[in-house]
């Protein structure tokens, strides 16, 4: 297994501890922001899911750099960036920060994404990310960032960038979705 194959699975690996960060009741007390508190176990669990985002890009500029893309990087990478947003959005949920029609929508989308992936994996065909789906992760990610971190950088002047970045999120998301389906349409029309 190569280096950016195992950089994606250790973005898979990232997805329990910041779950656990998010979700079990540390008793460490909060930070006081401008505007809000934020807990320190959310901000530790926040500062992982970045630093699991980070990886995202890492693991690709090194496989593409030293030419070390693979089936496997190709299948294993788009994977690991559904597992990690889906458990976000799950946890934004939970935590009453984001609406959960919209978190249905993504991930909705990335189930049928997958669901078209392993249509065309059937055929012999690997869908790597095109660059519209690469601007609906980092859109995803940035406004997961945001919400986790309860806006920490407008809060203080009522901004709430957070929640706009998410309705951009979820555009891209629709839009990415809807260009997989629409140029891959083939796979549906030649199927019997």
């Amino acid at each position: 297994m190569n280096v950016p194959n195992k950089i994606t699975i250790s973005r898979i690996f990232l997805i329990p501890i910041f779950v656990i960060f998010m979700l079990v009741p540390f008793p460490w007390g909060t930070m006081p922001l401008p505007g809000t508190e934020l807990e320190i176990a959310h901000f530790i669990g926040a500062l992982i899911f970045i630093i699991a985002s980070v990886t995202d890009w890492v693991d690709g500029y090194y496989a593409r750099k030293y030419q070390l893309v693979t089936t496997l990087g190709k299948f294993l990478d788009p994977l690991a960036d559904k597992l990690l947003v889906s458990a976000a959005l799950i946890i934004l949920v939970e935590l009453q920060l984001a609406p959960s029609w919209i978190v249905i929508i993504i991930i909705s989308r990335e189930f049928a994404v997958t669901g078209l992936r392993l249509v065309l994996a059937g055929s012999g065909e690997v869908v790597a990310a095109n660059m519209l789906g690469k601007i609906k992760t980092w859109s995803q990610i940035i406004a997961i960032s945001l919400l986790l971190l309860h806006n920490i950088f407008f809060e203080a002047i009522g901004f709430p960038f957070a929640s706009i970045a998410l309705w951009i999120a979820m555009f891209f998301t629709i839009w990415s979705g809807y260009d997989y389906f629409y140029k891959n349409r083939a796979a549906f029309l030649n199927s019997k």
